[in-house]
């Protein structure tokens, strides 16, 4: 029998927790002396313990795991839900960091308003291109909705594209457009463009001709897209600033997209006329 301190010691607890284990029933004393109270455990009851400890760690309360422990689960059934709460995890992890880059990204736009230059802007025509094209629907423009839309959307044109054999002849485009509904929602066109030769209605895939632009402000951006938010917003004080106003939806040219994102280089471009 081990005393309370020690049984403690070995399970890696405190003993207030023990205290608190015994007193709902989650994890008795082999033992309480009579006239004492003091409490006693057997080796053997580290096993339980240890279920404890881990179910609580993956975020069950004290009286789930009770009710886990009721049902004897087994080591496997413990290496199963640790995988799962892992997954959860790791996902929640994911979600945290590119919330806090995009906080980051708007500070950064904070701190740098008024410091672009007008050089920074390019008005210039874009021709047309004829592209292959896939479309899918955001619940709206905030990145958590369009981010889990398009980087699907690439990958499985790309895909498409590699089984039809269509190579692409430049940079792939992604534009956004209200959705018909108005309810807010957003249309997400990804776009590679492709030869004359690849004609519409011969692939499981979009053919279409991106119209030109006759007069398009364009704006470089270099680095992830988390932190592209400044930049486009640039754009949008160089429009009023200078005499234009929108004339449609705008376009982002990806220009270069190496594995390490802060790599990548994209082009915004969005159409304008003179006021």
């Amino acid at each position: 029998m081990l005393n309370i301190g020690d049984f403690a010691s070995h399970g890696r607890v405190s003993v207030r927790m023990l205290r608190h284990y015994d007193a709902i029933g989650l994890l008795r004393p082999a033992r309480v002396d009579p006239v004492s109270g003091y409490r006693s455990y057997e080796a053997a009851q580290l096993a339980r313990l240890n279920r404890v400890i881990a179910l609580k760690e993956l975020g069950f309360t004290l009286q789930q795991v009770r009710a886990v422990l009721d049902d004897e689960v087994d080591p496997a059934e413990l290496r199963g839900m640790l995988r799962l709460r892992r997954a959860q995890l790791a996902e929640a992890i994911a979600a945290d960091e590119l919330r806090l880059a995009r906080v980051e990204a708007r500070l950064r736009t904070i701190e740098s308003e008024g410091t672009m230059s007008a050089h920074d802007v390019v008005v210039k025509p874009v021709p047309s291109v004829r592209a292959a094209q896939l479309t899918g629907v955001a619940a709206s423009y905030e990145p958590e909705d369009i981010t889990p839309v398009i980087g699907p959307l690439f990958a499985e044109l790309c895909r498409r594209l590699a089984e039809a054999g269509v190579e692409a002849t430049g940079p792939s485009v992604a534009r956004y457009e209200d959705g018909p509904e108005g309810d807010g929602s957003v249309l997400v066109l990804v776009a590679v463009p492709v030869g004359p030769s690849v004609r519409p209605g011969a692939h499981d895939f979009e053919v279409t001709d991106l119209p030109p632009i006759e007069e398009a402000a364009t704006i470089v951006h270099r680095g992830s897209m988390s932190g592209a938010l400044g930049t486009f917003q640039d754009l949008a004080r160089f429009i009023e600033e200078n005499g234009y106003r929108s004339a449609g939806y705008a376009r982002e040219l990806y220009l270069e997209c190496p594995e390490d994102e802060a790599g990548w280089v994209t082009e915004f471009q969005e159409p304008v006329v003179r006021r």
